[in-house]
């Protein structure tokens, strides 16, 4: 059953001036599954994902091999790695697992002060294996993530967890916080917030620092992560919606109205995949467009030594482009 939505008013920025962004060329590589929303770079090469029946998948670099190296039981979403050569899983459903080398999975954290996650989203990690997650919403799940966007109750939270379970909340009340990434000093947490558009900044050195928008994204930004050359990638899942935009100021009513209707008559992400690029202090550095009948949606991005790979929870495939 549905779950009912409760819209909270929200006045969104204006819509960034019309832009012309490069075009790449993108080769996409199917996948036996649907869904696969996030890619992690292997050393010699091969991509990891997730899809949306739970399994794990490692692709090939060149792409002709893929295997099946577990299944989570739940919805894998972003993926790390951590030091001692476990791979993170922020699982919707699950939280945060971890993959080991024999295959296995494991739970590291499920719930928060008793509450079970009903939306982890994306991490980063640091040296010492502190990860940064997003909890993206405590209202809906993974396959409600349009409500979230529609109702705007900014139920989301960043959290940090150290290697001996300690759990900090370094900020609350964010409107469907999703891709973190940390500076290159580890100094620095950056996130997308997918509702209000934005790249933001916490620093982590300073106590009760309060988070700062370092840039405004023209779309609904996803997972972000930070390249081999530096910059933080962010993937955009789709343009502003001009619907969304118009609705979220206006009484209530309208968005419950939106939320009611069949899917096939809700807004949807356009048929195009966008990429942008930013170095820590907020400047763009690349902006890329590209259309491909096989890809759209770009959920997960990763850039790694002149070469990108995108995941989409809209499609059954990868797609790959060399860096700019």
């Amino acid at each position: 059953m549905k779950s009912s939505i409760a819209p909270v008013r929200w006045t969104p920025p204006p819509a960034p001036p019309a832009r012309q962004p490069d075009a790449v060329d993108v080769e996409v590589i199917a996948l036996p599954g649907a869904g696969p929303e996030d890619t992690l770079i292997d050393a010699d090469g091969s991509v990891l994902t997730g899809l949306y029946d739970g399994r794990i998948l490692r692709v090939s670099a060149d792409g002709k091999t893929i295997s099946t190296l577990a299944d989570t039981g739940g919805r894998p979403l972003g993926l790390e790695w951590l030091p001692d050569g476990k791979v993170l899983i922020c699982d919707a459903n699950r939280g945060l697992l971890t993959l080991d080398q024999d295959n296995r999975i494991a739970t590291l954290l499920s719930e928060i002060n008793g509450r079970p996650m009903r939306f982890c989203n994306n991490a980063d990690v640091t040296e010492d294996g502190t990860i940064y997650f997003t909890d993206s919403s405590t209202r809906f799940g993974i396959d409600e993530w349009m409500a979230d966007l529609l109702e705007h109750s900014a139920t989301g939270s960043v959290y940090r967890r150290t290697p001996d379970g300690e759990l900090t909340r370094l900020a609350t009340g964010r409107a469907f916080p999703n891709g973190v990434a940390l500076s290159n000093d580890r100094r620095t947490l950056f996130w997308a917030e997918t509702a209000t558009y934005g790249l933001y900044k916490l620093d982590l050195t300073a106590d009760g620092a309060e988070p700062v928008q370092i840039a405004s994204i023209p779309g609904l930004p996803d997972n972000i992560a930070r390249g081999s050359d530096g910059l933080i990638w962010v993937a955009v899942g789709s343009p502003r919606n001009a619907l969304l935009d118009l609705l979220l100021p206006k009484p209530p009513v309208f968005r419950k109205v939106v939320w009611s209707l069949p899917d096939a008559l809700k807004p949807k992400a356009a048929d195009i995949i966008e990429i942008q690029a930013y170095d820590e202090d907020g400047k763009l550095v690349h902006d890329l467009r590209a259309k491909h009948p096989g890809f759209h949606m770009p959920t997960g991005v990763r850039e790694r030594d002149g070469k990108v790979w995108l995941g989409s929870i809209g499609t059954s495939s990868l797609a790959t482009f060399p860096t700019p």
